[in-house]
């Protein structure tokens, strides 16, 4: 895939994250592109709807799920801010999306807390990954925004 194109999806995605942390919530964004359309969209809503859920993945998915009224995404890529947790990455495995690319990796311990997992199952589903596009961007909204609440 084209490192141009990645970017310039990866760019809307920092778009709802910027979004998100408008209404207060933790600055990730998401979108599910199809044949070079946008068919799902989203940013972590949480807070905003009391719902543990809401990340920007999972509504992204709920909103291309109905827009191409399927619950598999075969041949999508998912283009998202943040490497997905493990709730996420659970629901990008089971909608058969072909391509993962994230913007920044979880620094917290330096180290995906489920690495080991996140690799096995990558392999196992032939999920294709690519991370840190536009990384500087994606990671630096995120520093602000706890920088931020931690004042």
């Amino acid at each position: 895939m084209n490192t141009n194109k990645d970017e310039y999806w990866m760019k809307i995605a920092l778009k709802n994250a910027y979004y998100a942390q408008e209404q207060g919530e933790i600055p990730v964004g998401a979108i599910l592109v199809l044949k070079e359309k946008i068919i799902g969209t989203g940013w972590n809503s949480s807070i905003t709807q009391n719902d543990p859920t809401a990340h920007a993945e999972i509504i992204a998915l709920r909103q291309a799920g109905k827009n191409i009224k399927n619950y598999r995404f075969i041949n999508t890529t998912l283009y998202v801010t943040l490497q997905p947790c493990i709730m996420c990455f659970g629901a990008i495995i089971h909608s058969r999306i072909e391509r993962l690319v994230f913007g920044a990796s979880y620094k917290k311990d330096k180290k995906c807390p489920f690495e080991n997992i996140f690799l096995e199952l990558q392999k196992k589903y032939r999920l294709k990954v690519r991370k840190n596009i536009i990384e500087p961007k994606c990671s630096q909204i995120l520093i602000n925004f706890f920088k931020n609440k931690r004042k």
